[in-house]
Formats: structure tokens, sequence, C-alpha cells
């Protein structure tokens, strides 16, 4: 069974710092490009961050580039995503997202494509 399970959220005040994981199991993830999402109550899906399969290619929603940081270890099947300096609006539930990537296209990723294994979540709350 191909699974996403993310990890690492919890309640932070205003300028702390969570890192937040995505383990996969059932699959390894080498060959999947990952991102990562974010649902705030009574708003729509955002597309945070993306890291190419080589993990060589980033790319960042400009509301939180130069705070978060998104990285892999494909040894442990296991991406990250360091969110720094965090704002009462980076509250969300933070969800992963995997989709397998051809092994001939140059490394790249957006937040746009249609991912199709997705995490269950993990709630990030930064409150004072």
């Amino acid at each position: 069974q191909l699974q996403l399970v993310e990890s690492g959220g919890g309640l932070v005040q205003p300028g702390g710092s969570l890192r937040l994981s995505c383990a996969a199991s059932g699959f390894t993830l080498d060959s999947y490009a990952i991102a990562w999402f974010r649902q705030a109550s009574g708003k729509e899906r955002e597309g945070v961050s993306c890291i190419s399969r080589s993990g060589t290619i980033t790319n960042y929603v400009d509301s939180v580039r130069g705070r978060f940081t998104i990285s892999r270890d494909n040894a442990k099947n296991t991406v990250y995503l360091q969110v720094n300096s965090l704002k009462p609006e980076d509250t969300a539930v933070y969800y992963c997202a995997a989709l397998r990537i051809p092994d001939t296209w140059q490394p790249m990723c957006f937040m746009t494509w249609d991912y199709n294994y997705w995490g269950q979540g993990t709630q990030v709350t930064v409150s004072s």
C-alpha cells in the first residue's frame, strides 16, 4: 500500500520553528517529485513548496520564500520542510504530495502539477 505520512506539526509561538517530515511507505520516493501544500480553515489549499526527484530544483510560494526550506533524503525515503520565522498566517494543515516523474525528464517541480499521492496532513498552529 502506497502511503505518505506527515509529522512534526504542533503549536508554536510567532517567530518559532518546526521541521515537518513526509515519510513514504510502500514505494521509494526517489522517482517522485514532492510538494508541500497547506490549507487554513475556511481557505483554499495552497501550494507551499516543491522539490525535484534529485533535490536539485526547489520552488516556493512567495509568502514563505526565505523562511521555509524543503529538502529530501532519498536514503531515508523522507522529505522535510523546515519552517522558520513562523507567523500566525502560517497556521494550517500541511500536506505532502507525490507525483512520479519519468526518468527522462530534466530536474523540475511545479506546485501546479496534479499530484496523485497525498498524506493525511499535520496541523501547524502559530499563536502566542
